[in-house]
């Protein structure tokens, strides 16, 4: 039910019936998210929170930032990669062969396999998807390296503070914004389950639904800062990716399912 810019989801039943995941529908029809659709008898609906609107090679070239004198990248989200390797085409920069990757999860490492050679030499991830578990992987190159953290305007604090306390020559660029997207409509339908995969994703909600009520909602959410994000938001998390048993938010969405099915 929506009132006056709020939201009010009724307590789902035991079974879940309905499952929004707040990205774009995967291309194609093989996917393991329709995989599982069709072993629990679930109905998914897939609806950006989110829309990335990436900042010109001209805006870009104001922050006097330059790319090829770096040695290390950091990456916290595919939308960071996408970015960085667009803006390096469209300014023709060659990215050094040498160049090392730290990354928040496994699954943003591997995206890399899109843009580069992959060579575990020279990607490594955080074992368990937090800003610690990364700052421990980093911390053991950090004396070597020259550092690029790209990211939109609302960038991960965290991050930037331990490179300043670790004394680590490091820059920020700018590359995207992230803007809310219209949710209305979408979240008009009551769902049982909400997977979310950025903090964007948790903000996008809270602005388009100030008085959101979660009611009973199970709430999912994938990466250390998105975790963070909505339980500052005093959203209560039911579903929570990576973990070791995890890793990926289909299998933390499995293990959900399979848990209602054990009470």
């Amino acid at each position: 039910m929506l009132k006056n810019g709020s939201i009010q989801v009724e307590k789902p039943a035991k079974a879940v019936k309905k499952v929004l995941i707040t990205q774009p529908k995967p291309d194609g029809d093989k996917s393991p998210y329709f995989d599982l659709a069709k072993r629990y008898g679930i109905s998914l609906d897939f609806h950006p929170f989110i829309v990335v609107d990436g900042i010109g090679a001209k805006e870009f070239r104001k922050q006097k930032i330059d790319i090829a004198g770096y040695t290390a990248v950091i990456f916290t989200s595919r939308n960071a990669i996408d970015h960085f390797f667009r803006i390096c085409a469209e300014l023709k920069i060659n990215v050094s062969q040498e160049t090392k990757y730290f990354c928040v999860t496994e699954a943003v490492a591997l995206y890399l396999q899109k843009f580069i050679l992959y060579r575990k030499r020279k990607v490594f991830y955080s074992a368990d998807g937090s800003n610690k578990c990364l700052f421990d992987v980093i911390n053991k190159h950090k004396d070597n390296e020259k550092f690029l953290y790209p990211c939109s305007e609302s960038f991960d604090s965290e991050i930037t503070n331990w490179l300043i306390a670790n004394h680590c020559e490091h820059a920020t660029p700018v590359l995207y914004r992230i803007v809310s997207n219209d949710i209305t409509e979408v979240m008009a339908r009551n769902y049982d389950v909400i997977c979310f995969f950025t903090p964007g994703g948790v903000r996008s909600l809270l602005e388009n639904f100030p008085k959101f009520k979660q009611n009973g909602t199970a709430i999912g959410a994938f990466g250390a800062n998105t975790l963070k994000t909505a339980e500052e938001a005093g959203l209560i998390l039911d579903i929570k990716a990576p973990q070791p048993q995890a890793q990926s938010m289909v299998s933390a969405l499995e293990i959900y399912l399979n848990s209602l099915k054990k009470k």
